[in-house]
């Protein structure tokens, strides 16, 4: 499989909860379960999140993980789930690695595991979400709920690039699917 969904975590699968450091503050926003089950029959997953709450001292690494393995669990995926995580800890104003907008990560895996960039996407709420798969050379969808959480910036944004946006990351994955050669 040479195609992938790098997706990001709070406000794509999750609710924000700003800082959520406990498992059970995590919870699926509606149709993020079904939305990761039907992708992963036709895209490797690969999160990142953008963690700042370690970089500020607010939490530790070791809490954010238990966050992700709560999320994991309650998506219920099929092995192998998701491929990879990427948890960037950096607190904005840090010297960057990982932090999105970054493209480092996206590069590292495409390269690593033989992706096809045309093939890839990211997935994320925000414009540096959208920002981190352009400077990748990959696609980028934009998540934006005008009943929910409603960002002008990154609609802009999306608009003046050519992004798609939709309204959750099941329709995001129902379109994609659309495009997608069937057996």
């Amino acid at each position: 499989m040479k195609s992938a969904l790098f997706i990001d975590r709070d406000n794509t699968l999750v609710y924000d909860e700003s800082f959520m450091s406990r498992p059970e503050q995590i919870r699926l926003l509606p149709g993020a379960a079904e939305a990761v089950k039907m992708a992963s029959a036709y895209f490797r997953l690969y999160l990142m999140t953008n963690q700042s709450g370690i970089g500020r001292g607010f939490f530790k690494m070791e809490d954010a993980v238990a966050c992700n393995n709560r999320m994991f669990e309650l998506l219920d995926l099929p092995p192998p789930g998701f491929h990879g995580v990427c948890i960037a800890p950096d607190a904005p104003g840090e010297p960057v690695i990982y932090r999105k907008p970054s493209p480092r990560y996206i590069i590292e895996t495409i390269e690593r595991d033989g992706l096809e960039p045309e093939l890839c996407y990211m997935i994320g709420d925000r414009i540096t979400d959208l920002k981190s798969g352009l400077n990748a050379g990959i696609n980028s969808i934009l998540i934006n709920d005008k009943t929910g959480a409603w960002d002008e910036k990154a609609q802009a944004f999306a608009e003046e690039h050519s992004i798609s946006v939709y309204r959750s990351v099941y329709d995001a994955v129902i379109a994609l699917l659309q495009d997608v050669p069937k057996a």
